[in-house]
């Protein structure tokens, strides 16, 4: 078990051994909990929240398609992506 120091900006240094043990790499994402009194550390992916917003929007019925080929489908989401800028914009 290592000691670490919490720093002036409440940031702390996960020891090598334990990024190590659980794959961590600089970028990486982790989720902050609270269990038992202990704070925990879980590695995330930004698919998990693109992944959730996704199942939430079909629930809801916001989906597009279907579409008859791949090439239709990427048309669409062309037209999309421009219209989102485009909007980003103004």
């Amino acid at each position: 078990m290592d000691i670490v120091t919490v720093k002036s900006k409440f940031q702390i240094v996960i020891p090598q051994h334990v990024r190590e043990q659980v794959h961590i790499e600089i970028g990486d994402f982790l989720e902050a909990d609270v269990e038992d009194g202990k704070i925990t550390f879980t590695p995330k992916s930004l698919v998990d929240a693109i992944w959730r917003k996704g199942c939430k929007d079909a629930r809801k019925g916001r989906t597009h398609g279907p579409y008859s080929s791949a090439d239709d489908a990427i048309a669409a989401l062309n037209t999309r992506a421009k219209r989102h800028a485009k909007k980003r914009r103004t």
